[in-house]
């Protein structure tokens, strides 16, 4: 077996990653699986020695929020994060499906709810301008704190923690509204610690300049740490350009120790949105993705 997922770097022999206590860390983001149903996704994170799981709403919606709870605590898994709530920018805010999602949330036990923002109103997610489409960027952004308002107070009340998702600029108009961990942080920043954290996610937040200052900022604002490489060439569908780690051009020592200086001590997961990955044999993927967790992403 070699080294090599479709679209990743070559290698000519592939051998078994040391017992490493980093691992002890790992978890699996669904997506990264994503041909995985929620029963072989638990399955395989036991079968390859992985204690954590980072679940999404479509997999667990497949069994209900209860049943799959107890999948996944019968498993001895952690749930690492719950994905997604979000898309705050509508004219409703998209308050009650982020009540749902709080709600799954804290029946699944989750670390965090990630919320991916939302882009501008009437932009669709990976489609073009429709119907309602605004270009006021300012009043999107706006939407965004003032769902926040609501949606903080009810998801401390129930144990669960938002975590703002700020996401590649590339992204802004379909997706999130908010580029940078500074935008996600003066947002979190006006409610508790303990109802809005942030995400920092390496393939959207490499290329910051300030970014390292900024998770120094955010200390125990941090509520969960995604690591995939950046790929280059961007691919058609540019959703599908994070790579395994060592694919791409993202140097993960100074991002995770400036995380670490922080006092994150969490889960890490491995996030990775490839069709290449996907079509690849899923448990190849997660041997490799043990692998690379251990050369290239610096310890915790």
């Amino acid at each position: 077996m070699s080294d090599t997922l479709p679209g990743g770097r070559p290698a000519a022999v592939e051998t078994p990653a040391p017992a490493d206590p980093r691992l002890d860390r790992l978890s699996l983001n669904q997506w990264t699986t994503r041909g995985w149903t929620l029963e072989q996704a638990v399955d395989g994170c036991v079968r390859h020695g992985i204690r954590s799981i980072g679940l999404w709403r479509e997999k667990v919606a497949e069994h209900g929020p209860a049943a799959a709870a107890r999948l996944v605590a019968d498993a001895g898994l952690r749930v690492s994060s719950l994905c997604r709530g979000g898309f705050l920018t509508g004219d409703d805010g998209n308050l009650d499906d982020n009540r749902a999602a709080v709600d799954e949330a804290a029946a699944l036990g989750a670390a965090c709810l990630v919320l991916v923002v939302g882009g501008l109103p009437g932009v669709v997610p990976g489609g073009s301008p429709g119907g309602g489409l605004s270009r006021d960027l300012a009043l999107a952004r706006e939407r965004v704190a003032r769902a926040l308002d609501v949606l903080a107070p009810y998801a401390g009340e129930r144990g669960v923690r938002l975590a703002l998702e700020p996401l590649h600029p590339m992204y802004c108009a379909d997706r999130a509204v908010l580029s940078t961990l500074a935008q996600a942080l003066d947002l979190a920043d006006r409610h508790p610690v303990e109802q809005v954290g942030v995400v920092v996610d390496t393939f959207h937040v490499w290329w910051d300049p300030d970014v390292l200052a900024q998770i120094a900022r955010a200390g125990d604002r941090i509520a969960s740490y995604q690591v995939s490489d950046f790929l280059v060439p961007l691919p058609a569908d540019v959703l599908l350009a994070r790579g395994m780690m060592g694919d791409g051009v993202i140097d993960f020592g100074p991002l995770t120790a400036a995380v670490r200086a922080a006092g994150y001590r969490g889960d890490v997961e491995v996030e990775i949105f490839n069709a290449d990955v996907w079509a690849a044999d899923p448990d190849e993927v997660v041997a490799t993705m043990k692998r690379r967790f251990v050369t290239e992403v610096p310890p915790m």
